[in-house]
């Protein structure tokens, strides 16, 4: 332990703690914008300097280690100016055109500035811009870009993409694609956890809000909404509504208000997909010998970038069912435009996700109807939908519960917990089990693959089928040591569940803002809850399932449930490949 002084005040720190934890942990808030716990500790924008008493200079306290005897200033007259002046400099060349910045109410610049009481800038703004692309999922506006590195930093240590790199020197040092190009002509899996790290609008999701504005008014339209597992673990984050309030019920009669004609649970869809990827898994254990192992889940947009770029090889060995956002818009533009009795070119399907990358799953050309139309026509996340509500004016605290709309609305407990990692493989698991036994196993028998460690694996014996290796990974970094095991030979699976962001969906790149928090485990604590307490917990117990099953589909694996529920991987083409 290390004895120093921060303030006056006497402090006990763990020797190698940077002077930033110590006072951290005493509980004395030193001011940061560049840093990020373990990724980015480079003192870049020198907002953290503090007075460290004998030297002549002041010290970034975010990579700066504590020492016997040390007495620490963070807010002595030279700190003070050293940091107003290094803010009053990033702001020179950040546009702050703030009353309509997508980041407002979340960015920790404006915060910053706010605290440290900055109301002119003494310096001459020197703004940069850069054209982009718009139709990329993920926007970078140049002249918000601070230079703080963690997208860089992020991308490679966490990951291992590096999409983002340095660019230009000295007073042209700046954050650009790597190798000069378009980002829509790299492997990018537009995980977006560049977005929710960014501490400005400097990277951004794409705001496809008014597409669905025009939809909403268009007489001629009847619009429904979709509204993913992680979403209900954190869409009220930004809008001061209390926990307790912030109920899937009151989620779905906030997007009636808004204007949605039919609110439905893409957790009804995942009961589907489980359905299909149990079975599509029992019939490749049960013949063995004809299929490439392990297989892997295929629900996670970003994880089939990586693996069609990174690993191209095993792209085989992906489930071909359908995510469930796209198994609903198959449906919906199916089953229920015969259930309305409507011409399906009148319905506008729209998902509520907590993923970017699923913007860009629902543009695939492999994801439309026979007709040639998108199964889903428009993503929103779950920051665009809280900014829906509050540019419509709902007032939340005055809403009551309501159902989601039937007959694509019931679900189980098995479906909320998609949106943790470890969900899927814990749903797919129960449901496998019972169509090779035909008895429910306790809903709680596979709970070995949950929680937040980044890479997981375990074994459960599934009578009449045998012993099943299984493994969750989470993070793309994670994916990629268990690539590279399985192609050394080092490890075997017989199912892999990925998720491209770490957490899963709870910590989606569409997910609300908290700066320096990750809250992906609290999120999907959430989620464990619900299924806990779920009147139903095993997806072949969906009622609204077992019905279409009866009515349209038949069987899963059947020939319509192939045709619209299961995709060809194989059917585009990630950039490069040629």
């Amino acid at each position: 332990m290390v004895n120093l002084t921060i303030n006056g005040r006497s402090v006990v720190a763990q020797e190698g703690m940077t002077v930033l934890e110590a006072a951290s942990a005493a509980g004395i808030d030193i001011p940061h914008l560049c840093f990020l716990e373990g990724l980015n500790e480079i003192g870049a924008c020198r907002v953290c300097v503090v007075e460290i008493v004998g030297h002549s200079r002041l010290s970034a306290a975010c990579n700066t280690l504590v020492e016997e005897g040390m007495e620490v200033l963070t807010d002595s007259p030279k700190a003070r100016r050293a940091r107003r002046t290094n803010l009053q400099l990033i702001l020179s060349q950040h546009r702050m055109n703030c009353p309509v910045c997508i980041r407002e109410g979340s960015c920790q610049l404006k915060a910053l500035c706010a605290d440290m009481n900055l109301l002119k800038l003494p310096y001459e703004a020197d703004i940069r811009r850069k054209k982009w692309d718009m139709s990329t999922p993920i926007i970078r506006d140049e002249s918000k870009c601070i230079k703080c590195m963690r997208c860089v930093q992020l991308c490679e240590k966490v990951q291992t993409m590096n999409i983002w790199d340095i660019s230009g020197t000295g007073s042209w040092t700046t954050v650009d694609v790597a190798g000069d190009c378009a980002l829509k002509d790299t492997s990018c899996t537009y995980c977006g956890q560049c977005v929710t790290h960014c501490p400005t609008a400097a990277l951004t999701a794409r705001d496809d809000t008014q597409e669905v504005y025009e939809a909403l008014e268009d007489p001629e339209k009847i619009v429904l909404v979709q509204v993913a597992p992680a979403v209900r673990a954190a869409w009220a984050e930004e809008l001061k509504l209390d926990a307790a309030l912030a109920t899937p019920g009151r989620m779905a009669a906030a997007l009636k208000a808004v204007g949605f004609d039919y609110v439905f649970d893409t957790n009804w869809a995942a009961d589907l997909t489980i359905m299909e990827e149990a079975s599509e898994f029992i019939q490749r254990f049960t013949h063995y010998k004809d299929y490439k192992w392990p297989m892997f889940t295929s629900c996670c947009p970003g994880w089939v970038r990586f693996v069609k770029s990174q690993f191209p090889n095993f792209t085989y060995n992906l489930s071909t069912a359908k995510s469930p956002q796209q198994m609903f818009g198959a449906v919906a533009k199916s089953y229920f435009a015969e259930k309305l009795g409507i011409d399906p070119k009148k319905l506008y399907c729209v998902s509520l996700m907590p993923c970017v990358s699923k913007k860009s799953e629902r543009a695939l050309p492999t994801m439309v109807n026979d007709a040639g139309d998108p199964d889903v026509d428009a993503v929103i996340t779950t920051r665009e939908f809280e900014r829906m509500l509050r540019s419509r004016g709902v007032a939340l605290n005055l809403l009551g519960e309501i159902p989601f709309d039937s007959p694509l609305g019931e679900s189980t407990g098995a479906a909320v917990i998609f949106g943790a990692t470890g969900g899927v493989m814990d749903a797919a698991l129960r449901t496998a089990y019972h169509m090779v036994t035909g008895e429910n196993p306790d809903a709680d028998s596979f709970a070995a693959v949950r929680g937040l460690e980044g890479w997981k694996e375990a074994e459960f014996t599934i009578p009449g089928a045998g012993s099943v290796q299984v493994a969750v990974v989470s993070g793309l970094g994670n994916t990629r040591r268990l690539m590279e095991a399985l192609e050394e030979g080092s490890v075997h699976y017989d199912f892999v569940e990925v998720m491209a962001c770490p957490g899963g969906c709870a910590g989606g790149g569409g997910q609300p803002i908290s700066p320096d928090q990750e809250l992906a485990g609290v999120r999907g604590d959430k989620l464990w809850g619900l299924d806990k307490v779920a009147h139903l917990r095993y997806s072949h117990e969906n009622p609204a399932v077992q019905t279409i099953y009866k009515e349209y589909l038949g069987k899963p694996l059947g020939e319509k449930s192939h045709h619209l529920l299961h995709t060809n991987h194989f059917g585009w083409d990630m950039p490069g490949k040629k």
